[in-house]
């Protein structure tokens, strides 16, 4: 069956990325490895299959949020509906892998809010009623910046209603090909300082809900508006806020 990767790779980042961005990776090569071999255990280099050795790298800078994850309810508060939010590692593993939706908001412009209007209308153009545990993708076709700059001030964001109205319909898992599942930061930011408003800074995290969130998707192009799978499993991480996944649309024969 056609699987349809929807993960950005894991890569190295260039060295004046952010620090809550940056990627750093070890590379050891092959010669590395017959090194490490006699070193360890006496096999020469002639010993081994053209003169090599294991490959291996170590992973030096990654953020559990600097790749494509899925965000837990940790990270939106400590406390969630009056109970301590789950971490990434306490989370149902039926949630990660369920039937696929995918809503297209391309049209929407960077800034753009996606209401549950949005959502309603989209669903009707497509023909498709939701049911629990589907996992929303949100297309904004963002993703062709996630190498520039300022890939986090790109796209439009679910708003705080929207995300509930999801919930309310059972969907625990949630998608964006864009930098976050607000809106850009930069805005937000401007909007609750002016007046000095509460409730729109990261208003669709914090929106006191025990649900998840990807970010950062890729290639939603490819995939239908439904009739597909997602497997989105992310890392165990002891105590996380998130976690990289690798994300992929399995599609009918």
């Amino acid at each position: 069956m056609p699987v349809i990767d929807l993960s950005t790779t894991i890569s190295p980042t260039p060295d004046d990325v952010p620090e809550y961005q940056k990627i750093g990776i070890r590379y050891f090569s092959h010669a590395d490895g017959a090194a490490d071999i006699e070193k360890l255990f006496g096999v020469s280099p002639d010993l081994l299959r053209d003169g090599e050795g294991w490959a291996t790298e170590i992973i030096t800078h990654l953020g559990t949020h600097s790749s494509t994850h899925v965000d837990a309810p940790w990270h939106y508060n400590s406390s969630i509906r009056g109970e301590r939010a789950q971490t990434i590692d306490e989370l149902p593993l039926e949630w990660f892998f369920s039937d696929g939706v995918k809503l297209d908001m391309t049209a929407k412009a960077d800034g753009d809010t996606v209401d549950v209007e949005d959502l309603e209308r989209e669903l009707a153009r497509v023909g498709y009623t939701l049911k629990p545990l589907d996992i929303v993708l949100i297309q904004t076709g963002r993703d062709r910046f996630r190498d520039e700059p300022d890939y986090l001030f790109r796209g439009c964001g679910v708003t705080a209603p929207a995300t509930r109205w999801l919930f309310d319909r059972g969907v625990r898992v949630t998608g964006i090909d864009a930098w976050g599942w607000d809106r850009p930061l930069n805005l937000q930011a401007e909007e609750a300082l002016s007046g000095n408003r509460k409730g729109v800074f990261w208003e669709a995290h914090q929106v006191d809900l025990p649900y998840c969130h990807m970010e950062r998707l890729t290639n939603l192009d490819q995939v239908p508006s439904f009739g597909f799978k997602i497997a989105c499993f992310p890392l165990k991480i002891k105590g996380g806020s998130a976690a990289p996944a690798r994300v992929v649309a399995i599609l009918p024969e």
